[in-house]
């Protein structure tokens, strides 16, 4: 892979794998190979869209393809395992949509399926490869702001969503948890670790899913993260990380922010521009390629760790609220 472009391909053709395949084109060494569907005509139409070589009208297809170097996987939760399984079990690195799965537990199966065959496996978390949260990320490592107290950060949309919609029905993995909030999570975890105590309560909506999302964290060091995730409001959707001197604000969008923004004492407040083309899925796509061609088989930015320590603190959240998945 070191003298030509990786080839990807695209397993699904909704709407979050649209907006990645726009973004690969902001990556130079990155074609666009394949797409894969349960439909040959979606696959079809979204080849043309995109002017993509391969079109096929299954997973396997794709799956078994030689000449694709990677799949990202962009498939509703519930599929996640069964689809990134099948890119494993068949030789491809995968690139998979968050949460991973709707587990720790089959999350861990898919990670030990990479492990055993030696192949590339990340979650597609892509708030932890965005230039503005890195560099946030240093500055609290470089003590900016000194050691971190309270992380607040909240994710909400208005609405109103159909039963049938991915955030509401439950046969998806809907509900504002799995989707939302495992970025306010993702962000207390990026700069304090995984909690010694999770706190939970939402309010449940018709079918069974957390419309509206609230979690405490608490950690040994006497620091806590108040984090809020639903359905049913549209909240600022920022987020703000505060220290014992100072403190650092992401503005709305906080899971993919162009800027941040430092205060301190006595201090005009910092703003660090970090603004970049398109949606921000480059950032990913570049750090996968990145270890492709180090030979990794899993991303320092987004470790197999990090992702398990991520979805246990939703496990036991998603059991306090009282959420199941027919899965």
């Amino acid at each position: 892979m070191a003298d030509r472009p990786i080839r990807w391909g695209i397993l699904s053709t909704g709407g979050i794998a649209e907006k990645f395949t726009e973004d690969l084109r902001l990556v130079p060494d990155a074609e666009v190979l394949a797409v894969g569907s349960r439909s040959l005509e979606a696959a079809r139409k979204f080849a043309d869209r995109y002017a993509i070589p391969r079109a096929y009208g299954s997973w396997r297809e794709l799956a078994d393809d030689t000449d694709v170097d990677v799949v990202y996987v962009a498939t509703p939760h519930q599929a996640h395992h069964p689809a990134a399984l099948l890119c494993l079990e068949a030789g491809r690195a995968v690139l998979c949509e968050k949460p991973m799965t709707l587990d720790a537990a089959s999350s861990a199966h898919l990670i030990e399926a990479a492990r055993e065959r030696g192949a590339f496996l990340m979650e597609a978390m892509w708030t932890r490869c965005m230039p503005a949260v890195r560099r946030l990320v240093e500055l609290v490592a470089d003590g900016a702001i000194g050691d971190v107290t309270v992380v607040h950060a909240e994710f909400g949309l208005g609405g109103p969503f159909a039963p049938e919609h991915r955030l509401r029905n439950p046969t998806l993995g809907g509900g504002a948890l799995l989707d939302l909030g495992i970025y306010p999570v993702t962000l207390a975890h990026l700069v304090l670790g995984a909690p010694a105590e999770v706190r939970a309560w939402a309010r449940l909506g018709p079918e069974g899913t957390d419309e509206n999302t609230a979690l405490i964290l608490g950690y040994e060091s006497g620091a806590v993260a108040s984090l809020t995730c639903g359905i049913v409001g549209a909240t600022s959707n920022r987020a703000t990380v505060t220290g014992t001197t100072g403190r650092i604000e992401l503005p709305r969008s906080f899971h993919h922010p162009r800027q941040l923004t430092v205060y301190r004492p006595d201090a005009e407040p910092e703003v660090v521009d970090a603004g970049f083309e398109g949606e921000g899925y480059q950032f990913e796509a570049i750090e996968v390629q990145r270890c492709l061609r180090a030979g990794l088989t899993e991303s320092p930015l987004v470790p197999w760790a990090t992702t398990l320590e991520v979805m246990s603190i939703l496990d036991t959240a998603r059991t306090q609220i009282g959420v199941t998945y027919p899965a």
